[in-house]
């Protein structure tokens, strides 16, 4: 399941896209207007469906806001389909323009083309296992909630959270945190971990496993 962020100032349409995407087992957050989307957490979605013809600040003005601290897909809903407007929307930011009226199906279509293609490195979000990375800001949170994590804390949770699926012993993650040099204990790796359960744990999460006679990794 992805979630996916439609942002029209037009109702009804905001409905039926919404209808056919949750049809399709995506999670959907609608927008009526670009003022909304930036009163918004908007950086952790794994695309955006963004109408150009808002009142107010139109969408290519909330793109050009927002781009430099989301990595996903940008779709862009317009009426104008003159060739100036596609390629203004595509050199601010944009992946891909869907021209109204469109169908539910080419909707679907281009949506999850999007979806499984999506291969750029992330460097400002990264939604993993219920968690959120704000990584430019070097912070967790849940549902929106910011996790009070240490430093420490956070540096185990993004270097496991990147190589989810893979085992690191605890000689592994503390020179990654630490580095070669580090003053402290290997044995501090057990401890931060078990800290960040206890932090995650109220939220139904335990995204860290421990491997025996190995080492951690996330799940």
């Amino acid at each position: 399941m992805s979630r996916i962020l439609v942002v029209d100032d037009e109702a009804d349409l905001v409905k039926l896209i919404a209808n056919v995407l949750k049809k399709a087992g995506h999670e959907v957050v609608t927008a009526f207007s670009a003022y909304e989307v930036l009163e918004k957490d908007y950086k952790f979605y794994d695309l955006i469906l963004l109408d150009v013809m808002m009142p107010g600040m139109d969408g290519f003005e909330l793109c050009k806001q927002i781009r430099h601290q989301v990595d996903v897909p940008i779709i862009f809903l317009t009426a104008k389909s003159m060739e100036n407007d596609i390629m203004y929307g595509l050199c601010i930011g944009a992946d891909d323009y869907l021209t109204k009226p469109f169908g539910t199906g080419e909707l679907r279509a281009r949506v999850e083309a999007h979806l499984r293609r999506e291969q750029r490195e992330k460097k400002h979000t990264l939604h993993v296992s219920g968690v959120d990375f704000d990584l430019s800001g070097k912070e967790v949170l849940v549902n929106g909630e910011k996790i009070n994590l240490t430093k420490s804390e956070y540096l185990i949770c993004e270097y496991l959270a990147h190589n989810k699926g893979q085992v690191f012993t605890k000689e592994s993650i503390y020179e990654k945190v630490y580095g070669y040099e580090g003053e402290s204990d290997v044995s501090t790796i057990t401890v931060h971990i078990k800290n960040i359960r206890i932090k995650l744990k109220p939220y139904g999460l335990v995204p860290i496993e421990t491997v025996w006679g190995i080492g951690y990794k996330w799940v």
